[in-house]
């Protein structure tokens, strides 16, 4: 089969990719392929599969530089250290999307890193991206995890994997705040034209700016409604896309607690549940930073501009957040008083996230129990649902939205270790129940079911690197 990439980024701004090939793998083994995404992108599973199974895990592209601010503090050049653009596809609906190498050696960037990946780290972010996509929140795709034979050596050693992932682009808060670095100008705007062309033709470079607030206050809100908690949060991890993008501390919250943070890093929880979307606006104000003399030749003027525009966050933010819980708990009008209460319940009960509102669409249609049961205080909850049912709730409308199965943690983490270990059947049945989260299947309430309290009281995840 005959695969035409394109270098796009790599022809556009030259002075921000370092062409650099994969380490040689000369036994890979494919783990996962995501057959649906490579029918959308024009490629035949069955080639993969076989003669095609190195364009996965190898190949020439180049490394991307971007800066950072990374649990708030700058760092002017990170960049691609074990990671390839391999180019540009178009696919089956003319959308050209970036192929990506993640784990495919160290690069320029590497910063003393050895650049391989593991195979944890590499299914854990195809799950739950493929679960992200399912749950129609936008995200970084995985095209295939491929096992290497390489050894990594991390507190232990592990084996190593290749991710090829798919993006609508790479660009991210860093990438403009690197060329804002240089002091080249002419490499800031030419930056943002290729934004501009990849992602919102004919805009300006304000109405850029714009269009990734809204994209991000609209994802940020969207992670939430499904309880998701990023965990690395750094400017380098925020695409211009508004696609989601780095898999690394990530975790779904259990009981509802917007203090919540999974992470072994985030010591102080700067990236805990609730402060996402505060993060977000920071992060935004950075870009905003960078791109301020493409706004404006005065800078007061340039300044005045970007703030207005950021300023359009809290109202994306509330809009999409507001708008998503209406469904949840499916009504409409001001929900406000009657979701601050709830929540409020829902924290001090110690109350499991996404079985609540899954079991709360059984309560819309008269079976209150499994809903109410979750819950140490009875009368409140009693008091809670009474004021609910005024409101007419639409069950089935709430089933379309509330999903049922999510990558809960412990799964995840038995998944991965079995894959680790060779066995690829617990990720295999996570996947199938995550890839279609709404509605009860039989037979999959193993799925459903929260994390033993022993699990969640002590889970960390980590970056993986």
């Amino acid at each position: 089969m005959n695969i035409s990439l394109s270098s796009d980024f790599a022809d556009t701004v030259p002075e921000m990719a370092v062409s650099w090939e994969a380490v040689t793998v000369s036994e890979p083994e494919l783990l996962a392929l995501n057959e649906p995404l490579a029918k959308e992108l024009g490629l035949d599973s069955a080639w993969l599969r076989t003669e095609g199974l190195s364009f996965l895990v190898s190949g020439k592209g180049v490394a991307q530089a971007y800066a950072g601010h990374q649990f708030g503090g700058y760092s002017p050049r990170l960049g691609d250290g074990r990671a390839l653009l391999l180019g540009e596809l178009t696919d089956t609906e003319s959308r050209l999307r970036d192929l990506h190498l993640k784990g495919s050696g160290r690069t320029p960037f590497a910063r003393g890193g050895d650049g391989l990946a593991a195979v944890g780290p590499m299914l854990r972010e195809y799950v739950v991206s493929e679960a992200m996509h399912a749950l129609g929140i936008p995200t970084t795709r995985a095209l295939a995890v491929v096992s290497t034979g390489h050894v990594v050596q991390r507190e232990e050693p592990l084996a190593g994997a290749v991710l090829a992932r798919v993006a609508a682009s790479h660009l991210r808060v860093g990438s403009f705040q690197y060329a804002r670095n240089t002091g080249d100008l002419d490499l800031l705007r030419r930056l943002a034209d290729h934004a501009i062309a990849r992602h919102h033709p004919g805009s300006t470079h304000l109405e850029l700016f714009s269009h990734v607030v809204a994209a991000q206050a609209s994802l940020v809100a969207r992670w939430m409604l499904v309880g998701f908690i990023h965990g690395v949060m750094n400017t380098d991890n925020m695409t211009i896309s508004g696609e989601t993008i780095d898999y690394g501390p990530c975790a779904f919250m259990e009981a509802y607690d917007p203090t919540t943070k999974y992470s072994s890093i985030d010591h102080r929880g700067r990236y805990a549940f609730g402060n996402q979307p505060i993060i977000a606006e920071w992060n935004l104000a950075r870009l905003a930073e960078a791109l301020l003399p493409l706004f404006a030749d005065d800078e007061d003027e340039a300044v005045s501009l970007a703030l207005a525009t950021l300023r359009t966050f809290d109202a994306h933010f509330e809009e999409a957040w507001t708008g998503g819980m209406r469904a949840k708990l499916g009504v409409s009008g001001d929900v406000k008083p009657l979701l601050k209460d709830l929540l409020a319940l829902m924290h001090e009960n110690h109350v499991d996230f996404t079985s609540f509102f899954h079991l709360l669409g059984k309560a819309a249609r008269g079976d209150a129990e499994p809903a109410r049961s979750l819950f140490l205080d009875l009368a409140a909850i009693d008091a809670w649902l009474a004021r609910w049912r005024e409101l007419g709730p639409d069950g089935a409308a709430m089933d379309r939205v509330n999903p049922v199965y999510v990558p809960r943690n412990h799964l995840v983490e038995e998944a991965l270790a079995a894959g680790a270990d060779g066995d690829m059947g617990p990720f295999d049945r996570l996947l199938k129940a995550v890839t279609s989260p709404f509605g009860e299947r039989p037979g999959l309430e193993y799925f459903a079911a929260p994390a033993p309290q022993d699990f969640s009281a002590t889970y960390r995840t980590y970056c993986g690197t």
